[in-house]
């Protein structure tokens, strides 16, 4: 997954899955166990750890209501979810306010170190795992799957326990007034797809349909909360940031540029207010003549012009090239820049800084289920208790992802060698069919 932490895009409203006979579903099935053992991604979990997360699961109503004396209580706040629409888990939503001299952006992340601490089997078995692994139709958790889809599980007009990031940001410069990061209770007020949450930004409306209490203002939060990631996104350009897709829809920019405010503000809190060490992503740069090739290879595209003014800044100068080339060049542009790209890797310390976002510093925190390195994060920022071999798990990591990575596409390159499309096959999931 992306540094951006974009969203899956999950299956398209109105489209079945991808039919394929039992013989195709064996056949696969061949080939993702041989990838499995070249890159030694376990896909079974241990006995002891199901046991342990279905255990976890078990008097999930009780547990919270005697966690509530100790968190902030934000059940009264607006909240909500956006995911993809065949998703089974909701592990982040959002609130915002819109204050005289500011706004207030909350971004709520499932407790996952609640249920997964350090002495558990399961947080063992995620150190081994290191990321949830990602095939098209096909997906190896990090986390047994029944904690997502259970305790946390974001779900509307139920209560569950969060570890949100409450950013106070300036009206005019979106920078960080005052970051909090605490443990907390919430209660999301509805569940919306990336298409819904479309729909009510275009017709406030639609937002009646979703909510259990019609006096709760989502339809005004959804288009607060996309003017500012909108202004967000439009700054972080100017800032320059490198923005490959720059054609995502309102709901997609919403979720991006919340999380990464979210993430950027943990790793200010961890590093500037705190000094600690911790898993920081560090993307390093490409070389001038590297940045020089991948932009001559750009200009010689048809139909594409690098604007004159922006040769000497290389990422702004993609941003702009790609907002103005024509559909067909936008996977070439991409392209050309993604091979000169070193690849990004996780360090205990921040300061190499993340050469594509163009930020200083910067780490993960949003993705706990799917990623070893915001599970860690959490355990820091709730604890300050920094694991002994931080060193050896951040390469630990930085291994795992590649191999997921590499896994990933030679997978993509056998659905299309067996005739299959692998997009399709990711977007619409697969369904074994008597073609007989």
């Amino acid at each position: 997954m992306s540094d951006s932490d974009q969203a899956a895009a999950g299956t398209p409203e109105g489209q079945g899955p991808v039919e394929i006979d039992a013989e195709m579903a064996r056949h696969l099935a061949n080939k993702r166990e041989e990838l499995f053992e070249k890159f030694e991604i376990p896909d079974e979990f241990p006995p002891e750890v199901m046991d342990e997360a279905g255990a976890r699961t078990e008097d999930v109503g009780a547990e919270i209501q005697a966690e509530i004396d100790d968190r902030e209580d934000l059940r009264d706040l607006t909240t909500w979810t956006t995911d993809p629409v065949d998703a089974q888990d909701f592990d982040d939503a959002l609130s915002v306010e819109e204050r005289d001299e500011e706004y207030v952006l909350w971004v709520h992340i499932a407790d996952v170190t609640h249920y997964v601490s350090p002495d558990t089997a399961m947080w063992k078995e995620a150190r081994t795992r290191a990321n949830t692994v990602y095939l098209p139709g096909y997906t190896v958790h990090m986390l047994p799957p029944i904690l997502a889809e259970t305790v946390c599980s974001l779900v509307p007009h139920e209560d569950r326990l969060a570890h949100t990031v409450e950013m106070h940001l300036d009206k005019e410069h979106l920078g960080y007034e005052t970051i909090d990061i605490y443990k907390s209770v919430i209660r999301s007020d509805a569940r919306l797809t990336y298409t819904q949450c479309e729909n009510i930004l275009d017709d406030p409306d639609a937002a009646d349909k979703f909510l259990e209490d019609p006096e709760v203002d989502l339809a005004e939060k959804s288009q607060l909360v996309w003017e500012l990631a909108d202004r967000m996104h439009e700054q972080r350009k100017e800032d320059g940031s490198l923005v490959l897709n720059p054609r995502r829809d309102r709901a997609h920019t919403i979720i991006e540029e919340c999380m990464l405010k979210a993430n950027k503000a943990v790793t200010h809190e961890l590093m500037w207010d705190r000094g600690v060490e911790a898993m920081y992503r560090v993307h390093p740069q490409p070389s001038p003549d590297e940045w020089s090739e991948a932009l001559r290879e750009i200009q010689e595209l048809e139909g594409v012009s690098i604007p004159g003014d922006k040769w000497d800044e290389p990422r702004k100068a993609v941003n702009a090239t790609l907002e103005q080339a024509p559909e067909r060049q936008l996977d070439k542009i991409q392209w050309a820049v993604m091979k000169v790209m070193p690849r990004a890797k996780y360090m205990n310390d921040p300061f190499g800084g993340h050469h594509a976002l163009n930020f200083e510093i910067y780490g993960h925190f949003t993705s706990p289920i799917r990623r070893l390195s915001d599970l860690i994060n959490h355990w820091i920022v709730a604890t300050n208790d920094v694991p002994e071999d931080l060193v050896a798990l951040c390469d630990h990591a930085s291994d795992r992802q590649s191999d997921a990575e590499s896994c990933e596409r030679e997978y993509k390159q056998f659905l299309e060698e067996v005739g299959l499309d692998p997009s399709a096959v990711n977007n619409r999931g697969l369904e074994i069919v008597d073609k007989e």
